[in-house]
């Protein structure tokens, strides 16, 4: 299947890359020992590399749209069914479920405290989630296939938190914070990182 309307070819060809992503191979002696030494969120530069090709393709998508007067758009869908990846199924949204920006947002503030954070950084994280994906756990990214509130690449890495991973707030919070954490320290590293290359 091929669109071919601006970068709607790539956008294609990404999406059904990650949903036909083969389940993953086991760990690798790195990542056991990553795993062992409690630092599960060591950079991946596959997923960095895509997470970066992203980037690239939304800004390459906005530049064309400036020159033919097109409106912006966010670089984020709601999919109206979970997607499976990485030996997952995809997963129907419960009937009637209807994200809450809000009550995510609390969930958050709530468990800051959790991982050792004061409300300083607070504001870091809402800027951050807000423009990784407006707080809905079901957004994905259009570009690169990344899912959820912390908008994970591929989204089943956030099984480690809990099965319920495609469609609990909490549930993607946790794992976040925990990414956060292992990977840039605070929020706000990840917000200066994500301020700097337009990802984190």
């Amino acid at each position: 299947m091929v669109v071919v309307v601006g970068g709607g070819t790539f956008v294609t060809l990404r999406a059904i890359e990650n949903a036909n992503r083969p389940p993953a191979d086991p760990f690798t002696a790195a990542e056991l020992g990553a795993i062992a030494g409690g630092s599960f969120y060591v950079p991946d530069p596959e997923n960095d590399a895509l997470k970066n090709a992203a980037v690239q393709a939304y800004k390459a998508e906005q530049l064309k749209k400036g020159r033919s007067g097109g409106k912006d758009d966010l670089d984020w869908v709601v999919p109206k069914q979970a997607p499976g990846g990485d030996g997952f199924p995809a997963q129907n949204f419960p009937p009637g479920s209807n994200p809450s920006p809000g009550s995510n947002k609390a969930t958050a503030k709530a468990l800051l405290a959790s991982h050792g954070w004061g409300g300083d950084q607070w504001g870091c994280l809402e800027a951050l989630w807000q423009k990784e994906s407006g707080w809905n756990e079901r957004a994905m990214n259009r570009y690169s296939g990344a899912y959820g509130i912390p908008q994970a690449l591929p989204g089943s890495k956030m099984a480690s938190a809990g099965g319920d991973w495609q469609t609990n707030a909490a549930t993607q919070i946790e794992w976040g914070l925990g990414y956060i954490k292992g990977r840039y320290g605070t929020p706000c590293g990840a917000w200066g990182h994500s301020q700097s290359v337009g990802w984190y």
